[in-house]
């Protein structure tokens, strides 16, 4: 049996994951949250729960030590765990960005190490990462997790060439707009920003207010779009062929929208995508 950690399995795309993953009887999934409370309806599906915490270096010891002690070693790492901050550069608190690249590279590359050893000593392993479309490209409004996931990026194209004379592979999962609560809390925080509050709903001030209501605006008809957005199973999907693809492919571009937008921004470069830009977020 193949063991599978899966990294914030609590709601979207990791939960939408484990419930597809947990179905193939070749495959032992464990399903992670900070609570194991929030997950507990995923034991129904045959997956193992387990406490996790990626800003946590006892909580990861701990879970990557569970899976070895029953495995032998962690056989694939689903690095999922990731939250989107939001709001103009000038504006997001330093401490705000620092708790981003805790979640969402931190702790990623943290739990990445801790089952590398015991990849290397089975000589295989795999490592699928889930960053977005947004490592790819950069929208106004987003430049601190754009930043984070082109952070994973980086680490994962490194990480590749570094691990695979130990039979370890490495695969990135790009998702497009998905139809989660990433949305929606995306949104409350650029507004909480601009608002100068902790928390969403207040009208956006300053020197960015146009702006952060224009991102508002084209985020959220952006994600009612039935050609722009799909569902977290989309990703789950593809996750699946990154896990039990006999040779996964670097990179998985997920919605055709994403595809459109990632290759004319390469395609076009900068110029043309700010121009771009401008006019949908005026």
């Amino acid at each position: 049996m193949t063991a599978v950690l899966i990294t914030g399995t609590s709601s979207g795309i990791g939960r939408a994951t484990v419930e597809r993953l947990a179905r193939r009887p070749d495959l032992t999934v464990y399903a992670t949250a900070r609570k194991t409370e929030s997950i507990a309806d995923l034991a129904a599906t045959g997956a193992r729960l387990l406490a996790l915490d990626v800003t946590d270096e006892a909580s990861m010891r701990a879970a990557v030590a569970t899976v070895e002690a029953a495995h032998g070693q962690v056989d694939v790492l689903v690095n999922n765990a990731g939250y989107g901050e939001y709001g103009p550069v000038e504006e997001v608190p330093v401490e705000q960005v620092r708790a981003q690249f805790e979640t969402n590279v931190f702790g990623l590359a943290r739990l990445t190490q801790l089952v590398l050893p015991g990849m290397r000593r089975a000589g295989r392993g795999r490592i699928v990462n889930v960053s977005s479309m947004g490592g790819r490209l950069v929208f106004p409004g987003g430049g601190y997790y754009h930043a984070s996931k082109y952070a994973v990026e980086a680490i994962s194209d490194a990480l590749r060439q570094e691990v695979r004379p130990f039979g370890v592979q490495v695969a990135i999962v790009e998702p497009g707009l998905i139809r989660t609560g990433f949305g929606a809390v995306a949104a409350g925080r650029l507004q909480a920003v601009a608002a100068g509050t902790s928390g969403a709903g207040d009208a956006p001030a300053g020197p960015y207010a146009a702006l952060v209501g224009a991102v508002d605006r084209t985020m959220a008809q952006s994600y009612r779009n039935p050609l722009l957005a799909a569902g977290p199973d989309a990703v789950a999907r593809v996750i699946e062929r990154a896990v039990t693809s006999r040779r996964p492919r670097t990179r998985y571009l997920v919605t055709a929208a994403a595809r459109v937008m990632v290759h004319s921004r390469r395609l076009f470069g900068a110029r043309v995508f700010d121009a771009v830009n401008r006019l949908q977020f005026r």
